[in-house]
């Protein structure tokens, strides 16, 4: 990229940057909003999901990055390169960072397995050997050693997805781009896609941004997630900390699919009958923090009483994450002391209304 200089000043970390970024389109004498003043960085290495419902700017954002889409206002920063100064040739230079792959696959039909991969290196004009080199390498790689001859009608959509990403890989990018990947596929094929692609960033170091509208697909495979709604940024942050304390409404919707946290109905018209004082609080547990003892010691050192009444646990990005509801019995002098007890272990809690 010796045509393409930097115009700002970016942290090691971060190789996107997404500043102020807005995106309006006119259609039939009206204004439609398909991002609203976007702001957030990914990191070098990180797998980042973008999720949302159906015109929530996902997709537009994405594109963004490869300047398939270009912002009504606001800057899109690449490895500290502003892309909306670039000329066309300057944006090539960039494009050969950044691959792509789509929910249909977006395979030619006529060519080979093999061919598909080439396309990249054939169209950067490379020597037929180092062609054939990296070719077989990425369908090592992918796990079709034995599909180079097939043609895309002979594989099944799981297969077709491996060779999209093996296209996508073929010049060694250091962005994946990911458009709704698995839509297409059913769910044991998308866990084997899924694990895939934990591989290509691992073991080859590659930045992912994939968009989603399915929060499974961020518990499994995201370290960082973005939720937009209506083009907004409504929350972003690590996997862990926005599945274990969405703020946002929506936040809560995808997450409460994944982890339920809700008590149950039938509990709740139980405790209205109660006739004690209590409280109900909702405890966030991750893996460094000992549930048993901390429960434990708010009945038998505080003098507590604890009823649990709903728990569920979850793995995210290899930490456990158990979210326990108790209810407390007592006065609002043994409610502050439980508080003040958990504050001191760093564990995270909420009361419940009920």
């Amino acid at each position: 990229m010796s045509d393409v200089t930097s115009n700002t000043v970016e942290s090691d970390k971060t190789i996107i940057s997404f500043e102020n970024l807005s995106k309006r389109y006119e259609k039939k004498g009206q204004t439609f909003v398909a991002l609203d003043n976007v702001t957030f960085k990914v990191n070098k290495g990180d797998v980042y999901g973008l999720i949302g419902f159906s015109g929530a700017g996902k997709s537009t954002l994405l594109r963004m990055v490869n300047a398939l889409e270009t912002p009504t206002e606001g800057k899109v920063f690449v490895k500290g390169i502003d892309l909306t100064t670039l000329k066309e040739g300057q944006l090539r230079e960039v494009r050969k960072d950044i691959g792509m792959i789509f929910q249909e696959f977006n395979l030619l039909e006529t060519k080979t397995v093999f061919d598909n991969i080439a396309i990249p290196l054939v169209l950067r004009h490379e020597n037929k050997q180092k062609i054939k080199s990296r070719v077989e390498e990425l369908l090592k790689f992918v796990g079709l050693e034995d599909k180079a001859k097939a043609l895309p009608g002979e594989l099944s959509g799981g297969q077709k997805q491996r060779v999209g990403i093996a296209r996508a890989l073929a010049t060694e990018p250091e962005i994946l781009l990911c458009d709704e990947a698995t839509s297409a596929l059913d769910p044991d094929t998308t866990e084997s896609i899924l694990n895939l692609l934990a591989r290509v960033n691992k073991e080859l170091n590659v930045t992912i941004l994939f968009v989603t509208h399915t929060i499974r697909v961020v518990q499994k495979l995201c370290n960082k997630v973005a939720i937009l709604e209506h083009g907004k940024l409504v929350e972003n942050g690590s996997v862990i900390d926005v599945f274990s304390k969405p703020k946002s409404t929506i936040a809560k919707r995808f997450v409460e699919t994944v982890i339920p946290s809700k008590i149950p109905e039938s509990i709740v018209t139980e405790l209205k009958k109660y006739e004690g004082n209590y409280k109900v609080i909702r405890i966030f547990f991750h893996a460094e923090h000992a549930t048993d003892d901390v429960i434990w010691q708010i009945n038998a050192k505080l003098g507590v009483h604890t009823n649990v009444m709903f728990a569920s646990v979850t793995e995210l990005q290899g930490r456990v994450l158990s979210i326990i509801t108790l209810q407390l019995t007592g006065n609002e002098e043994d409610f502050k002391k439980v508080g003040d007890y958990i504050n001191s272990h760093g564990i995270a809690f909420e009361e419940v209304p009920v």
